[in-house]
């Protein structure tokens, strides 16, 4: 069973352009039970950063930093909302006293 699944992973990384050695090395780690599949995270890392190299050099920005200026932007604006009410409230002290 397991050499299937070795075998149906190792076909399917190499149908998507994963050179051979890199989809033997990790479809035969991912397959062994128990062990700490080093090489496919150092191969799934290497090819997301490749992947982010190519959509910026395309003038595509990669989903993580996206997400990174949306949180941003929340922040940004969550703080600018607490300084203005901070504002308000000093301002309403100053015209009550």
């Amino acid at each position: 069973m397991a050499k299937d699944k070795d075998e149906e992973l190792y076909e399917r990384l190499r149908t998507r352009g994963v050179r051979k050695g890199v989809a033997k090395r990790v479809a035969s780690d991912l397959a062994t039970d128990g062990a700490r599949p080093a090489s496919a995270r150092r191969a799934a890392k290497q090819l997301a950063s490749a992947a982010d190299e190519i959509e910026a050099r395309m003038g595509q920005s990669s989903a993580k930093r996206s997400l990174a200026a949306q949180k941003a932007a929340r922040t940004r604006k969550r703080k600018t909302a607490k300084r203005s009410s901070t504002a308000k409230r000093a301002a309403r002290a100053r015209s009550g006293s």
